[in-house]
């Protein structure tokens, strides 16, 4: 029976579920905004995953787990930039070898990690405020990650629209040629950004595995890097939209498991597609519009060469 109970509880799920998508949509923000496409995220989301697993298992430190797997996510996200910002490689085939390298590694070490169980990161309830009749449930009931989550959304946008190094960031991604005539480094900027955003994506795949699934699983990203592709179009390359988008589609997904557990008569795999599907139209509008009717960065993908008209 859908009643009050059954929405807090969806919503409740929906922030769990679409925190790790809102941790890599705000680090493939930032990325795309200097200029680089990254393609990569659900290469980087999986190895994430992974080593913030074996980290905990290894220290008995969940945070650890965290802090590592944004240093592994920030190795992967250095090759990607390695090749697309120094050696002006094509980014989508970059980005996309990323993905089957994180793949790669991590379905040949993970092997003996499947069944383990990890220290994992574990809610808080805050007094008073998480006894309070839903609104308690919806808000106050999540790990310490879903909170600095949309604090990192906050800081993130105060970041690129409110400071002079978040406007170099702006400008190396719409036009780096007039950037680098008032002195800004562009390559720094975009590697800078491509690790930073890399950090994020990986603490995005480590939240998978150490608070919401809270275990190790082969393949367990199953495409949220490419729905967090979507959600940067989605949002417009705008942080603060970035955090609705992510608790949306988090929504959709769980909200086939809600609807089981009702007995609501609609099938299981069906539902199970709406979060996929609706990436798909998602991703078709952004190709049948032009990129400036979203927000892109004029520049998005497209290598900076001194001296070479973009």
């Amino acid at each position: 029976m859908v009643d009050a109970g059954f929405i807090a509880s969806l919503l409740a799920s929906s922030i769990r579920a679409g925190t790790p998508l809102l941790y890599a949509t705000l680090g493939e923000t930032l990325t795309e905004r200097s200029g680089i496409l990254n393609l990569g995220i659900e290469g980087i989301m999986i190895t994430g995953a992974f080593t913030g697993f074996a980290v905990s298992i290894l220290t008995g430190n969940p945070w650890l787990g965290v802090l590592f797997a944004g240093f592994a996510g920030m190795a992967l996200a250095f090759i990607h930039a390695f090749f697309s910002i120094t050696l002006k490689a094509n980014q989508p085939i970059t980005g996309l070898m990323i993905v089957l390298l994180g793949l790669g590694i991590t379905g040949f070490f993970g092997r003996s990690y499947i069944g383990e169980v990890a220290v994992y990161i574990n809610p808080i309830h805050i007094p008073y405020l998480s006894s309070l009749p839903y609104v308690g449930e919806i808000l106050f009931t999540h790990d310490p990650l879903a909170y600095i989550a949309v604090i990192l959304a906050a800081v993130l946008w105060f970041l690129l629209f409110k400071t002079r190094y978040g406007l170099e960031i702006i400008a190396a991604g719409e036009n780096p040629e007039a950037a680098d005539s008032v002195g800004v480094d562009v390559d720094r900027i975009r590697y800078i950004s491509t690790l930073i955003g890399g950090f994020l994506v990986g603490i995005g795949g480590a939240y998978l595995s150490l608070a919401y699934a809270k275990l190790w699983t082969e393949g367990m990203t199953a495409g949220r890097g490419w729905i967090c592709l979507a959600l940067v179009i989605f949002s417009g390359w705008m942080p603060q939209r970035a955090v609705l988008g992510a608790y949306l589609f988090g929504g959709l997904d769980v909200l086939s498991f809600k609807l089981q557990a009702t007995g609501v008569g609609i099938s299981y795999h069906l539902m199970r597609m709406v979060p996929y599907v609706v990436t798909i139209v998602v991703l078709l509008f952004s190709v049948i519009r032009k990129r400036a009717a979203f927000g892109a960065p004029a520049s998005l993908g497209v290598p900076y060469i001194r001296g070479r008209k973009q």
